[in-house]
């Protein structure tokens, strides 16, 4: 086997050369791309400044669902001693212990990515990476050099948090999503900035463990993104576990000492005054270009950031040989973990010339891991009625079931069929599925595969859902679109 494909991480590979494809950016997409590749019989260079895994792995999705899952423990707790009469108290939250924990799995998960890579044979070069040519990259690296594609590049850099002006993370004060669960000690209180997924997870963490907790959102909602009732039944839950919610408004000041931030908002109610032992900025995510040198191999963004395909179908740019997945891809392209996996795939497979169908960014499912959680996949009914659908609507509270009382959180069914009947009934396919309350994310599984198939109503309803389980409230509601509702609602 040869040094190009011998998963040479280690010393004494050759500088530069010849490949079939070079992966610019080690996240998710990045490595699903080479992992592929590999797999179909293609040499590949992967580059990675940083440590393979990316975001996601090392500071997002993997560490951070893992202190969410301890606060679930913690709320689990008061559950336990005020709903369950379990006389079960807290004594503290060792956050040394927690961290540990958390750092212990994100390890474990980055030597399994690093073990993958390297029995594939994909050759990681770490080092920055620039372009120098449509299918040529030059690594900074002591092994690193002059490399060039026969089949392609991939341009899988990722993406940053955004940053307001006049705020600069510290680290400590004032932190972004990237380091805030790295951030020393848990604060008594917490000012987050933005109210979509990202905000709203860290906001729900810090409830859990203690912190007061002020949510701030720019738009009209929560979540703006989700349907307008998935919204409201999340701020309700947010609202009752005591963090404070503005939506509607604005940080207009901020005044960041080593003691905390004293910040002015403007709410629709007037100016407030917000002090916090911790600010933190989770006002979206910009993608990484800078240091990529574009206009080397003839390519530019989009004005956003965005390195945008001209064939969606294989995430070809306007330069042939040159591809995007991740965080680079401009909408409709959601930004999440799991869409950059099959964006990976498809375009490891194209440059195989294996037949793979293009990524249907329409039914990725969206998840909130928060507490309530939300998970959604398809059009909202704002959305089918804003393309002129005829649809018909059906939601069922979780608490209709035996399971959602047991859990005792609330949370809600929705479902957006076409309604193709003469008499509007939902007999033409599900268009969305939204859901609120626990474990919902474990419920969207079904839903997805639901809208991506074209299913209508009726092909759902015909199936049996589990007693009790909390899914039997999904199955229950598409029963009553289908006109065989047991328990009309």
């Amino acid at each position: 086997m040869s040094d190009m494909n011998s998963g040479g991480t280690g010393t004494g590979a050759a500088r530069g050369g010849a490949t079939d494809v070079i992966v610019i950016g080690g996240g998710t997409g990045g490595y699903s791309t080479a992992l592929r590749a590999a797999s179909l019989g293609l040499r590949v260079v992967l580059a990675e400044r940083d440590l393979v895994g990316g975001t996601c792995l090392h500071r997002g999705c993997i560490p951070s669902k893992a202190m969410l899952h301890a606060a679930e423990l913690v709320d689990g707790i008061a559950e336990a001693r005020e709903r369950w009469g379990v006389k079960a108290t807290l004594d503290s939250v060792d956050w040394g212990a927690l961290t540990a924990t958390r750092d212990d799995i994100v390890t474990r998960n980055h030597r399994g990515v690093e073990g993958h890579l390297q029995r594939a044979g994909v050759r990681v070069v770490r080092g920055s990476a620039r372009l120098t040519g449509p299918r040529s990259v030059f690594v900074e690296a002591p092994d690193g050099g002059e490399f060039t594609a026969r089949r392609g590049t991939v341009l899988a850099t990722g993406s940053r948090p955004r940053l307001l002006p006049g705020l600069t993370p510290d680290g400590r004060t004032v932190v972004t999503s990237d380091d805030a669960l790295f951030a020393p000690g848990l604060p008594d209180s917490v000012l987050v900035l933005g109210g979509g997924a990202i905000g709203v997870e860290y906001a729900s963490f810090h409830r859990s463990m203690g912190a007061r907790v002020t949510l701030v959102e720019a738009a009209a909602r929560l979540l703006p993104l989700e349907d307008e009732e998935v919204s409201r039944h999340l701020a309700r839950g947010l609202k009752k576990r005591g963090i404070t919610v503005h939506t509607d408004s604005t940080l207009t000041g901020a005044e960041v000492a080593e003691s905390g931030v004293r910040a002015t908002v403007r709410t629709p109610g007037g100016e407030r005054t917000v002090e916090a032992e911790r600010l933190l900025v989770a006002v979206g995510r910009v993608p990484v270009t800078d240091g990529l040198d574009l206009a080397a191999a003839g390519l530019a963004t989009d004005g956003r950031g965005f390195v945008p395909p001209a064939d969606w179908s294989r995430l070809e740019t306007a330069v042939p040989g040159i591809h995007v997945v991740g965080d680079l891809l401009p909408p409709p392209s959601p930004g999440l973990a799991h869409a950059s996996f099959a964006e990976g795939l498809l375009v490891a497979e194209t440059l195989a010339g294996v037949p793979s169908r293009p990524v249907d960014h329409a039914t990725v499912p969206r998840v909130t891991y928060s507490s309530p959680q939300t998970a959604s996949v398809g059009l909202t009914e704002a959305e089918a009625r804003a393309r002129g659908l005829a649809v018909r609507v059906n939601t069922m509270p979780l608490t209709a079931v035996a399971k959602g009382m047991v859990h005792g959180q609330g949370g809600l069914v929705k479902i957006v069929a076409a309604a193709d009947g003469a008499g509007g009934e939902a007999t033409g396919t599900v268009l969305g599925v939204h859901l609120v309350g626990p474990h919902v994310s474990e419920m969207i599984a079904e839903s997805q595969l639901i809208v991506a198939w074209d299913a209508e109503p009726c092909d759902v309803a015909q199936h049996i859902h589990a007693h009790p389980t909390l899914s039997e409230a999904v199955g229950e509601t598409f029963l009553t679109l289908a006109g065989r509702g047991l328990h009309q609602h």
